[in-house]
């Protein structure tokens, strides 16, 4: 059980010929995707974790229309990039920047999703000559700006942090099963109870392959994240100078709206955008136009 849960998963359908790969730190793969307008304004898109490269393509069309070069990567640990059990939040911008490199890109916007918020702030912050524009959809808050935070996540963390290897093997047996059911298995885990039967089909599809890419060739990298974002990260962001978007949704129970708040108010340039009806799929979806827009 526990070698089978701990394996990789079969691979989702994906389209290959997006993908680059390039190297950080060494001999470390680190995998990325490009969507939009090939010669656009270059922006970077941090999924969420867990999560992939392939989530991006949620932004395909409308990057396109925007005339956005929209550059994603998987994190390490997720997909097709190397895991990197070390890694903090403050080393964020030697891979964002990998990226960047690797495409031929001076500087870009960055936007990040969910547990991809506290990488893009750490991303500006770390790369503040490249990172021009910050945006955060429905990204947590630090540790210490929640005052309220949701069994499933206080439940993950504590997992994180004292038993990993137990929540490698939980993340396993879910991508086994999200390979196998109905997209809403997945879904299910990002929108509000009376919603996901209203998350169009292709999305759902879209979200189902990004969870089980996401544990294709690793388990750890979730299990890695869970834990780095719930230790201390304020001081990393707080004295971050460049314009930065907050996008949150009201009925957001994944990550409620509160913290953001709060970050937001800590920032010297940051505003927030609320959604009043959206849960935390919604807001990516809702927040995608927009987005885009500041960058065309």
């Amino acid at each position: 059980m526990t070698e089978r849960a701990l394996a990789p998963v079969r691979r989702p359908d994906t389209d290959d010929t997006r993908t680059r790969t390039t190297t950080i730190t060494g001999d470390r793969t680190l995998a990325y995707a490009e969507y939009g307008a090939s010669d656009g304004v270059p922006v970077v898109f941090l999924h969420g974790t867990p999560g992939s490269r392939l989530l991006g393509s949620l932004f395909h069309d409308e990057a396109q229309r925007a005339g956005v070069r929209l550059l994603a990567p998987d994190r390490p640990g997720f997909g097709r990039s190397s895991t990197w059990p070390t890694r903090t939040l403050s080393d964020t911008g030697s891979f964002v920047g990998a990226v960047l490199d690797d495409a031929g890109v001076s500087t870009a916007g960055v936007v990040g999703f969910s547990g991809g918020g506290p990488h893009a702030l750490a991303a500006a912050s770390t790369l503040e000559d490249r990172i021009l524009e910050t945006d955060v959809i429905a990204g947590p808050a630090p540790p210490a700006l929640r005052t309220e935070v949701p069994l499933v996540q206080r439940t993950l963390s504590a997992l994180a942090a004292h038993f990993p290897t137990a929540l490698s093997m939980l993340f396993g047996v879910q991508a086994r099963l999200a390979a196998r059911l109905d997209p809403s298995f997945v879904v299910d885990q990002y929108t509000a109870e009376d919603a996901t039967d209203a998350v169009p089909d292709d999305v759902a599809t879209v979200v189902q392959r990004d969870f089980v890419e996401a544990f294709s060739e690793h388990r750890r990298g979730a299990a890695h994240e869970f834990h780095l974002v719930d230790r201390p990260w304020v001081e990393l962001v707080e004295t971050l100078d460049g314009p930065v978007r907050f996008w949150h949704g009201v009925r957001d129970t994944n990550v409620p709206v509160a913290g953001t708040r709060r970050l937001c108010d800590r920032l010297p340039d940051a505003r927030l955008t609320t959604f009043e009806e959206a849960d935390h799929l919604q807001t990516l979806l809702r927040s995608r136009f927009p987005v885009l827009d500041h960058y065309s």
